[in-house]
């Protein structure tokens, strides 16, 4: 489910939490609305709503944590991209073949990240480095070096191929994490009870509904950043994944 339908749900049941209230007021005895009763009311909303907030600051944090790591990391990636190219450029002509082959490499790798992390990470195989990925690596590994300065760049690639597979290693890793529907199902609870309280004591007027409608958006848009947050690959918020697919230009021949 993606995350601006969760939301929605979200907010059908924090502001039915509220119309629960306002129907219990006027069903309930007048005596049960007590100034007494309103204070043990307020004190157990008090609670929940500070576990709630606390909870949902962590999300948020964990969730932009999550985010800005992979973020840095596809960063990093064009990087080593870049840098690997590079290597190749300063070692010869002999690798034309190779750096033709990693461009086309990059869009196939930038088209397999975008789609592992997506929507449908969980239904994605074990990692497994793909043909053209070990067609390159092979192009590597078959170059005949003539001196110590061109020794040296063969081995700075195959460690730059390697910086490579561990940061590629780590997205896949990192992948498909969502907040648990337990989980959730907790939080949205807690914020319906929050909301039942409000209206429970509050008058039945425009303005109350108008209140509790905007707070309960607010409450919603707060599930949806988080649940955007936890998908950088997918959503609105998602990492562009232009930068990666242009890191290289074309070879000069």
């Amino acid at each position: 489910m993606s995350p601006l339908s969760m939301s929605v749900i979200v907010f059908g049941c924090v502001f039915g939490g509220a119309v629960f209230g306002i129907f219990l007021r006027n069903k309930l005895p007048q005596h049960h609305l007590s100034a007494a009763t309103k204070d043990v009311v307020r004190l157990g909303t008090g609670l929940i709503g500070t576990i709630a907030a606390l909870v949902l600051g962590l999300l948020i944090a964990s969730a932009n944590s999550t985010y800005e790591t992979q973020s840095s990391q596809v960063q990093q990636l064009t990087a080593e991209i870049v840098v690997l190219d590079s290597t190749l450029a300063q070692y010869g002509p002999e690798t034309e073949p190779a750096r033709n082959l990693i461009r086309g490499v990059v869009s196939a790798l930038a088209d397999r990240i975008w789609r592992e992390n997506g929507s449908d990470s969980a239904k994605a195989r074990p990692f497994e480095a793909n043909t053209a990925s070990l067609a390159f690596y092979n192009e590597i590994l078959k170059l005949s070096p003539q001196n110590a300065a061109q020794r040296s760049l063969q081995a700075k690639a195959i460690d730059a191929i390697q910086d490579l597979g561990k940061t590629r290693l780590l997205l896949f890793a990192e992948g498909g994490r969502v907040i648990p529907m337990p989980f959730l199902v907790v939080l949205v609870s807690w914020l319906a009870i929050i909301f039942a309280s409000y209206s429970l004591f509050a008058d039945n007027n425009t303005t109350t509904i108008a209140a509790l409608s905007i707070f309960a958006l607010s409450a919603s848009a707060s599930i949806f950043l988080i649940l955007e947050l936890s998908q950088p690959f997918t959503g609105l918020m998602m990492i562009s994944s232009e930068p990666l697919r242009h890191a290289l230009a074309p070879v000069s021949l």
